[in-house]
């Protein structure tokens, strides 16, 4: 049995060494992607130039570290203090590892730009009303690992956070389907039976007719098989941690991940997230971690996250 504390601290760790280890072959297609062994942070061999040294955790990283100090500062989700800290990334590098945010998707720049401008945080996500990219899904991970309230309130603030920046009601969903899965891998529940459980759950309540729900069944579609071409949006992101998470290892899934081509480090840090829940951070590759920079910034926070949770 994995304890809680491990599984707690696989869950951060696993979004962040998964995000760093895809940075090197974002917009890869599939099919130039190095078969699995050969997947390391060192990045695909050839002329390939690295945009930050190897071990670099992206935007991804940064704003679920954003949105982890939020909580635990402010004890509750906060959007205007999230959104402040979302500004701070953006503009001084808060929570990068060298004091720079790259990697910036097109719809949070401009939500960012709608709230320096004074928009209320949770209607900034409004600025491309139809925008389906996965950059809420992708920090998401930190409100289900640290939240202690019952699955509604879980949701509902799996919903808050996503408008801050992709306030379409499929970002929404996507981000509660995942909250309520990773809330079930951390209570010990195999990885199939808790996604299930969370399907389950979210139908309960969404109930029968309202546009929550329909964006699950119609949009979401969580009952077929996952079917995604590796690409940012937000359904396809999804798939792929479903995809990924069927392997039997944290290895493996983000492996798998990045294999999907595209959007690799986001995939990666996705699926990751989730088998660092599922398989401790006693089941990350020791080499990964040590070659993740900027580790000691970050592990405080992860060590506060992990004694609110315990309560110590």
């Amino acid at each position: 049995m994995i304890a809680l504390h491990d599984r707690l601290r696989g869950g951060m760790w696993g979004l962040l060494v998964g995000d760093a280890l895809g940075e090197p072959y974002v917009g890869l297609q599939p099919e130039e992607i190095p078969p699995e062994g050969e997947i390391d942070m060192k990045g695909p061999p050839g002329e390939w130039v690295a945009v930050v040294p190897p071990g670099t955790w992206t935007d991804d990283g940064a704003q679920a570290l954003c949105l982890l100090d939020s909580l635990l500062t402010c004890g509750r989700f906060d959007p205007a203090d999230f959104a402040a800290r979302l500004i701070a990334w953006h503009d001084e590098g808060l929570w990068t590892v060298d004091g720079q945010a790259f990697g910036i998707g097109w719809q949070t720049k401009l939500a960012i730009q709608e709230m320096k401008r004074g928009v209320e945080p949770e209607r900034a996500g409004n600025v491309r009303p139809e925008g389906k990219g996965n950059g809420a899904l992708m920090r998401v991970l930190p409100l289900a690992l640290w939240h202690r309230g019952d699955d509604a309130a879980l949701v509902e603030d799996a919903h808050r956070q996503a408008r801050v920046t992709h306030g379409h009601i499929t970002n929404q969903v996507c981000c509660a389907v995942y909250c309520l899965w990773a809330r079930r891998i951390l209570d010990g529940q195999a990885r199939g039976e808790a996604y299930e459980g969370a399907i389950a759950a979210l139908r309960g309540l969404y109930g029968e007719d309202s546009p929550y729900r329909r964006s699950l069944e119609q949009e979401v579609r969580p009952d077929d098989p996952p079917v995604t071409n590796g690409d940012g949006y937000v359904v396809h992101t999804l798939n792929a941690a479903r995809l990924a998470l069927e392997e039997t290892s944290y290895e493996r899934v983000v492996r798998r991940a990045i294999q999907l081509g595209r959007d690799t480090d986001t995939n990666a840090a996705v699926a990751g997230g989730l088998a660092g829940v599922a398989f401790g951070a006693s089941g990350i590759p020791e080499r990964w971690r040590r070659q993740l920079r900027g580790r000691d910034m970050a592990e405080p926070l992860v060590e506060s996250l992990v004694r609110w949770r315990l309560g110590s």
